[in-house]
């Protein structure tokens, strides 16, 4: 199975499934000589662990990294960085009368169709399991990045409840990482509204990069738009992408939308504000017991962050070389 790799001079490869015994990654192009601990990736990992709150799932996982390889006395060693989380509250019986059962908007059918092969544990390797190991990886990748370079995401939708003033010290104030409390409220109502009928809801994540390093990006098929798109349309349930004024367009003229900020022209970022937009859809399993998120998006905003800050420090170290030559 190919496509377990992302990036290209900073690359993560990520193995294991849902249910397996563990799962891990290796992160290959790290420089050298950088500070890491297993204590620099914990708290990314407690922001995206599950059983955080009652609108999350309900599986026990501590998500206790642990650093196999390239750090020696504290510092990177510019070898393959391997990492390793072992699953521990999985309940692979939950899942047994799904074997013969195709579960509606999962991988199952397309696995089975692909590779005539399928763990039906919890979805195996197409779980967002998975995820947690991108969270991990992209703790490195911010140490690559520049200090003042900052990546923030926020719940900014559920159903017709809308952010329209973000305040970013609210953001971890609050169960659905919205950033203001006061529409956080509303909005687990919904979620609570929607997992007592045995349902779930969707809803719209922002990002926002801060003091983002001016070009990265090339400008034919590389652009940083079209990876950062990859980067987040690669995340479970992400079922949209898109940045600046977006669909909006439709809706302007030209001297209109000419009058908006982007800090990405031509594909380079400019070292304006990057800001993007992702689609997430309800959670898939409902009614088919087991334990699961009836939101996503609450456990998603650190793995969009996190997709985010791979992708920049890979285009930071591929324009460092450019720069070079």
């Amino acid at each position: 199975m190919p496509g377990n790799t992302f990036g290209q001079l900073f690359r993560l490869t990520t193995w294991g499934e849902s249910h397996g015994v563990a799962i891990g990654g290796v992160v290959d192009g790290c420089p050298a000589g950088i500070s890491l601990s297993e204590k620099d990736i914990q708290p990314d990992l407690d922001r995206r662990r599950p059983g955080q709150s009652i609108i999350t799932s309900a599986r026990k996982e501590d998500d206790k990294v642990e650093i196999l390889s390239g750090v020696f006395k504290g510092k990177t060693t510019g070898t393959p960085i391997s990492l390793i989380i072992y699953n521990k509250d999985h309940r692979s019986k939950d899942y047994d009368k799904l074997k013969n059962v195709y579960r509606q908007g999962h991988a199952d059918e397309v696995y089975d169709l692909k590779y005539g092969f399928r763990d039906y544990r919890g979805g195996g390797r197409s779980s967002a399991r998975e995820t947690a190991m991108r969270v991990a990886a992209a703790a490195i990748a911010k140490k690559i990045l520049p200090t003042k370079t900052k990546v923030i995401a926020y719940t900014k939708q559920i159903q017709d409840v809308i952010v329209d003033h973000p305040k970013f010290n609210q953001i971890e104030q609050n169960p659905v990482r919205a950033a203001d409390n006061r529409k956080a409220k509303q909005m687990v109502d919904i979620i609570k509204a929607a997992s007592r009928s045995h349902n779930s809801v969707g809803g719209i994540i922002e990002v926002i990069v801060q003091h983002c390093p001016v070009g990265l990006g090339e400008p034919v098929f590389d652009k940083l738009k079209a990876d950062l798109a990859k980067g987040l349309l690669s995340i479970n349930a992400v079922v949209g992408f898109d940045y600046s004024t977006g669909f909006g367009v439709a809706y302007l003229y030209g001297n209109e939308n000419n009058r908006f900020e982007s800090g990405i022209y031509g594909g380079i970022s400019n070292g304006k504000e990057i800001v993007m937009r992702v689609a997430v859809k309800p959670t898939a399993t409902i009614g088919l017991g087991g334990r699961h998120d009836p939101c996503l998006l609450p456990r998603a905003v650190p793995i969009c962050e996190a997709m985010v800050n791979l992708v920049l420090a890979d285009h930071y170290l591929r324009n460092q070389v450019t720069r070079s030559k």
